[in-house]
């Protein structure tokens, strides 16, 4: 018989359970089962556990597999952007490195040394540079190092450092500078070259080596930066050298070298001044660069000294059109911004806008000084404010001005200040000082009679009228240019104050001729007229100077006074409402405009208005008539 095994046996106890036989015997193999199946449960839990423990190892070893896969191509994609950002940094390397000089065993013994010749010519380039002013941009230059200007000291072994060189080398254009020092029988002897061009030598004795290495540096900055050397020949008052300069440039240099080079001719010719050659050239500049914003605003500043006062308006206004569009990248960003700035204020200036002048001016003075543009700015405000007709914030202006000293400060400070006054209606200043002025302007040269008989004795001539000196008046201003706007109308001023209606007639309308397109003149004759008592003659003038300057205060104001003669205050209140817009703090504007209201029975305004006026600078007869309209 076969034994039973334990399949058997459970078999045969399972059937023994199912038919309710011996329950003790049932309740124990139950139990065995119930451990079992936990046990085997338990197991299973731990095999799980165990199974899931490898898996996360298994993923956590493939995670850090595909970080450090991620981290050798980062790597990799960091050197090949840091190689290919040296390659391109090299490629447009275009400084200048100046080597180690080759210098006598004596000089190194005394601490000479090359490295220490080439830091020196390296100081004197930085001079240079740093005494050099132009508009032109560094971007311009066909060999243009800029800033980047570097001593080169040579490293040992291989470095990073070594092999960054070794590609601005190979992919760059640096200009590299090297030299020597020998001696001679008399003493020293210095030569300085760029790339393999020969350098002169510079001979003189052992006490003059630091002079022999300007004389090098200046021969490398002449080699390397023609046209800013021309410039700074210029600057530095080398006149005839930079005019010779200029000249090789417009020779030989490129089509941009030549249109700057005969700018840089211009400014001689016109500060000498030779003012006829100074316009052609500019022509010539203007033909191998059409719309060059630089022949532009020098014309206009030729214009302007000969106060050509029609030509002036058409070369502001062509240089204002050039400026409102995209910047010629042949200007430098500071200069452009500050010509386009300078340009916008000298046209509202020529327009008669002066609040407008003021806005651009303030922006002016917000940026970096730039060739005296913020300086410049400050004087005009003391001359923009007189011509709004506020005498205190005028005072203000020139106050804050800096003291300064010398000749050229005399007449840039005090006699802005002077013209300023007499626009107020004050001549004391620039009588009192007349004589001051006079040696000043002696002391320019051949410049000082230009600026003389065309800017400072026509107002100097007027403010004698004013006083009651007529034929002092007349004896200054009557030898003076009649190709000079400002001349004419001086002599109308002082007909009109002389009440010669005639005369004053007669110099009006040959202004106007001369200079049909600015207001002043217009505005002026139609003063005349309405002191003469046509007021029909002058409303008309002073139609055409609004016409002409829109934003011009002075014509709204005096058209309003004319109005209100005629009985039409209605009228003149619109007059002086729009002329407030353009000069806010005009005394006689408020005083007038208070008439005008006290005329139409508004009483309560017309106080408001005399308020105003009480606060503001008043002539004399002004004040006179405010408080008879205030005591009435």
């Amino acid at each position: 018989m076969a034994e039973k095994g334990d399949t058997g046996d459970r078999s045969a106890v399972a059937a023994a359970i199912a038919m309710g036989e011996e329950g003790a015997r049932a309740d124990t193999f139950l139990e065995e089962q119930t451990r079992l199946t936990r046990l085997q449960i338990a197991q299973m839990e731990e095999e799980n556990a165990t199974r899931r423990r490898l898996l996360r190892i298994e993923h956590a070893s493939a995670l850090f597999k595909l970080a450090l896969e991620i981290a050798v191509a980062a790597v990799a994609a960091v050197i090949v952007i840091g190689l290919a950002s040296m390659m391109w940094n090299a490629s447009r390397d275009n400084g200048l490195i100046v080597q180690s000089f080759s210098v006598p065993p004596d000089l190194a013994n005394r601490g000479l040394t090359g490295e220490v010749v080439a830091a020196r010519l390296l100081d004197k380039l930085s001079t240079l540079q740093g005494a050099t002013v132009s508009s032109r941009a560094s971007t311009s230059y066909a060999n243009n190092w800029g800033n980047d200007i570097k001593l080169q000291i040579p490293d040992t072994g291989v470095s990073i450092g070594e092999f960054n060189r070794s590609l601005h080398l190979w992919l760059g254009n640096q200009t590299h500078i090297t030299g020597e020092i020998f001696e001679t029988p008399s003493g020293l002897a210095v030569t300085a070259r760029a790339g393999s061009d020969p350098g002169p030598t510079f001979m003189g004795s052992n006490a003059d080596l630091d002079a022999l290495i300007e004389k090098a540096a200046e021969s490398v900055y002449r080699a390397t930066q023609p046209y800013r050397y021309a410039v700074y020949l210029n600057n530095v008052g080398r006149v005839k050298e930079s005019e010779q300069a200029y000249l090789a440039l417009i020779a030989n240099g490129s089509l941009t070298d030549r249109a700057w080079a005969l700018i840089g001719l211009e400014n001689i010719y016109a500060n000498q001044p030779d003012f006829p050659r100074a316009i052609a050239i500019l022509e010539r500049a203007l033909k191998l660069k059409p719309d060059f914003y630089m022949a532009y605003t020098n014309r206009t500043g030729i214009e302007g000294q000969f106060q050509h006062d029609e030509a002036a308006l058409a070369a502001q206004k062509k240089a204002v059109a050039i400026v409102r569009g995209p910047r010629d990248p042949d200007m430098s960003e500071i200069a452009w911004k500050l010509g386009a700035l300078q340009s916008e204020s000298g046209l509202a200036a020529d327009l008669g806008d002066f609040q407008a002048q003021l806005a651009f001016d303030r922006q002016i003075e917000s940026l970096p000084e730039f060739n005296n543009a913020i300086q410049n700015a400050r004087q005009n405000d003391v001359v923009t404010h007189a011509f709004l007709h506020d005498g205190g914030r005028s005072e203000a202006a020139y106050r804050s001005l800096p003291m300064g000293s010398g000749d050229l400060s005399l007449l840039q400070r005090d006699g802005t200040h002077a013209f300023a006054r007499v626009l107020l209606g004050d001549p004391e200043p620039i009588l009192s000082m007349r004589k001051r002025f006079d040696a000043a302007l002696a002391s320019l040269g051949q410049l000082g009679p230009v600026i003389a008989a065309r800017q400072f004795w026509p107002i100097a001539a007027v403010a004698m009228a004013m006083k009651g000196d007529f034929k002092s008046a007349h004896a200054l201003v009557d030898p003076t240019p009649t190709d000079c706007g400002q001349c004419l109308r001086a002599r109308g001023a002082i007909d009109t104050l002389e009440k010669n209606w005639a005369g004053a007639e007669y110099w009006y309308r040959r202004a106007v001729k001369d200079a049909p397109s600015p207001p002043f003149a217009w505005s002026d004759w139609g003063r005349m007229l309405l002191q003469k008592g046509d007021y029909d003659a002058g409303v008309a003038k002073l139609a055409i100077a609004h016409d002409k300057g829109p934003h011009f205060a002075d014509p709204l104001e005096m058209w309003g006074e004319a109005l209100l003669k005629e009985n039409k205050a209605d009228q003149a209140l619109e007059k002086f409402s729009e002329a407030n817009l353009y000069a806010p703090r005009w005394g006689r504007l408020h005083l007038k405009w208070g008439e005008a209201l006290s005329f139409l029975g508004r009483r309560d305004e017309a106080r408001g208005q005399f308020a105003i006026a009480k606060g503001l600078d008043m002539t004399a007869r002004e004040k006179a008539e405010l408080a008879s309209a205030t005591h009435g």
